[in-house]
This record gives C-alpha cells, structure tokens and sequence, in this order.
C-alpha cells in the first residue's frame, strides 16, 4: 500500500511503520491531533530516520500547544532514551542531511591518490586489474559510493528550491550543483568501469510483452537496437571502437581508463560464468592476465591491444571456443566437453574403450562421445525438481556415474551440470 486516504479511522491506536507522509486536510486538535501526528514518527528501516508532516489547514500552533500538553507530563526519572518530543523544522534538517552526504562522499572519495582523475577513482574502487580478487574486495567501496550518491541526490532534491532560505550562499548552491554532478558522473564511470551497469536486454522480451499489453500509443519507432545492451555485449555486435565512443565517451580519450573499464568487465563476466564451463573461463582468465601484461608493459600498440581484446570479449560473450564439433549444441554439452579433458578422464576413457573394444586412437572424437554419452544419461534419467533435494541430486550424480565410472569425476562434473537449466 502506498496511499492511504483517512476520514475518521486510522488515525488513533493504529501503527504503521512505513507511513512517511501525512496530509491534513481536517481540523483538528488536542489528542487526536497528537496521535494523527504520531502515525509518521515510527522508524521503518535505515531510509527513514524521520516522518514528514503536510500542513493544509495550519495546525503548527495547535500542534505545538499539544506537544507541549503531552510533554508535561512524560516521566524523565527513569534511564535510557528521553521521551522528549521534537518538531523539528524541514530546511534546518534538510540542509543538515545534505551537508552530511557531502562530507561523507569526501571522505569516502579522500583516499583516491591525486589528482583523482578517472583512472585514480577506478583503481581505487575497483582495483588492480591484474588480481582478480580486487574487483570483488572493493564491491563494499562501490556500494558506499552508490548508497552515497543516492542520499546525495535526495537530500539535495528535498530542498532543490529553497537552498538560499535553507542558508546556503549562491556560492554554495553553485558548489553544490557543481559536487552532484561530479558524483553522479563518478557513479556512472565506476559502474561501468566494474561492469555493474544494469543491463536490461535480459528483461526486454518482457517490457514489450507489458507496453504491447496496456500501454496504448502509436506504433514504437527504435531509435537505436543498442541503447540498453552491456558494454561487452555492445563491442561484440558494433566494434570495439563504436562502443567505446557510444559508451565510454565520458571518459574523454583516456586509454588507460578506457582499457581497464574494458578489462574489469571482461574479468566480472569471466568471474559470473565460471562456475557454467570452469575449464573454459580459466582460459580465458589466463588470456586476460595476458593482454594486460602486454598492455602495460606497452609489448603492443594501443590499436592492437584493442584487437586482441575484442577478440577476447567475443569468445567470453558467446561463452565457447570458435572451434567445438557441431554436435556440441547447446550450452550444458559444450561445458561438459571442455571440462572433461584431465588425466584422469583420459585413463577412463583408455578403459572405456578398451572395454568397447576399440582402439585408443582419436582422443578429441572420444572426448565427443563421453561428452554425449553424459547428457543423454542425465536427461533419461533426471527426477523433476532435482536441484536442492539430496536423494533426487543421488540419482542424477548416479546417471553420470554410470558413463564415467569414477566418483571424484562424478562430483567434478556434477557442479557443472547443476548450473545449467537445460538439465
């Protein structure tokens, strides 16, 4: 429930946590004025410190001689909170949030190495591209900024028209402006840089599906088939140089911001899809460590650099080598495939046909038999609803076994398995 319209009920004995505003368009006084009050003064989570009260019939005298009645008589002999309650006014609290979220976005943003350009805030939030680990270590950095920004703009946005009555010069308010636009900025470019940009492809079949439904308007016109898409998903079907200038332009030319924003997404989806194909993504990775060696090293011309990692993004977008059988047709095969090349998988497969009675000859065509041989045994043989339920999992981990033959391979290969929905 977001609104909430009152005649006479709800407004005395009743609690209600979430109410933030409250609207009085009615006459009235004494303690029902009081308790009508009170309806906004419960604390509902970390976003509201505060209750908001909207004055139509100009009861702030009323309210006070109230306030004033019922304080009198509170008990302040006992410990702990005091009972005293405060009306406090909206300007005067309004610009002590704003000033607060300032000063804490500067202090979170003072350890960023001078002269915190572009790059210096990357590296700070998002790391050293060349650790893996960096990118999800400093996610509670990222998260303070996002979190920051947003109380920023509401704070600001609560008092945008009155900044001069709230005590601010036209200096400040110019300072100010000019501080929410460097925020706002400093978000979008970590977001981007960290690859936590929201890509909302995923949810378009589902937007259309609610526009054609009950929205009625003229017939759409798509102005650009890429204006929602991730960045590694616009490299692979624009270029890598129409996606930089398409969504890196904020970054005015920076090469080195521009390669790392570039590296630290490729290194969030290679993080995301290991668990899918581990085998693959660790190439990948290793491919990835590569490239920012080379760059920084300066082995390569930017041009090239831009190059091979496009060349990268593709083959970590579509998720599989260029080079697999035809026959590896879906997601679930392809994973299994690159994943069973181990040494022990090949003394299995050495068994394996040695008990068909074939030679042990073309490895990579044994490899693509095992391969199918696994995904039509979990397919005959899955439970419904198998994920998460021990003695359901048993029979898929037993499908499997009964092809592999070897219980470590069974574990190894079942995790893949789980994470893909076609199984």
């Amino acid at each position: 429930m977001k609104l909430l319209v009152v005649v006479d009920k709800l407004l005395t004995g009743f609690d209600a946590p979430s109410c933030t505003y409250l609207y009085i368009d009615k006459s009235m006084q004494d303690h029902g004025l009081f308790q009508a009050i009170c309806r906004t003064n419960r604390l509902d989570g970390d976003d509201k410190n505060f209750g908001h009260i909207v004055d139509y019939k100009d009861l702030f005298k009323k309210v006070e001689k109230t306030i004033a009645v019922y304080t009198s008589e509170l008990d302040h002999s006992d410990p702990g909170a005091d009972p005293e309650v405060l009306v406090q006014d909206r300007l005067t609290k309004g610009k002590q949030r704003l000033d607060q979220a300032i000063e804490q976005l500067a202090l979170l943003c003072e350890p960023v190495v001078p002269p915190k350009g572009e790059l210096e805030h990357i590296h700070y939030f998002c790391g050293n591209v060349e650790i893996p680990s960096d990118l999800k270590e400093r996610e509670p950095q990222r998260s303070a900024l996002y979190q920051g920004t947003a109380s920023l703009v509401r704070a600001y946005a609560s008092i945008v028209d009155e900044l001069e009555a709230a005590g601010y010069t036209s200096e400040d308010v110019a300072r100010i402006q000019t501080l929410q636009k460097h925020y706002l900025d400093l978000r979008e470019i970590i977001k981007q840089a960290s690859g936590e940009s929201l890509d909302v492809k995923a949810y378009e079949a589902d937007m259309r599906h609610l526009i054609d439904t009950y929205v009625q308007a003229d017939e759409p016109r798509k102005i650009s088939p890429f204006d929602n898409i991730g960045l590694l998903d616009l490299i692979v079907k624009t270029g890598i140089a129409d996606a930089i200038a398409q969504r890196l332009s904020t970054l005015k030319n920076n090469q080195r911001a521009i390669a790392e924003t570039i590296e630290n997404n490729v290194r969030r989806k290679i993080i995301k899809e290991h668990l899918n194909d581990p085998a693959f993504y660790e190439k990948m990775s290793v491919l990835l460590d590569e490239i920012i060696v080379a760059r920084k090293e300066q082995a390569i011309e930017y041009e090239e650099y831009l190059k091979r990692i496009a060349e990268l993004v593709k083959q970590v977008e579509a998720g599989h080598a260029d080079t697999l059988p035809a026959t590896l047709d879906t997601p679930g095969k392809r994973a299994i495939y690159s994943n069973i090349e181990s040494a022990a998988m090949e003394t299995i497969i050495e068994t394996w046909l040695k008990e068909e009675n074939e030679p042990y000859g073309n490895l990579k065509q044994a490899y693509l038999d095992l391969t199918l041989q696994i995904d039509e045994a979990v397919k005959a043989n899955r439970p419904d609803g198998w994920r998460g339920v021990q003695a359901k999992e048993q029979i898929v981990k037993q499908a499997i076994y009964s092809v592999v033959k070897d219980v470590a391979e069974v574990e190894r290969l079942f995790l893949i398995i789980k994470a893909h929905s076609e199984y």
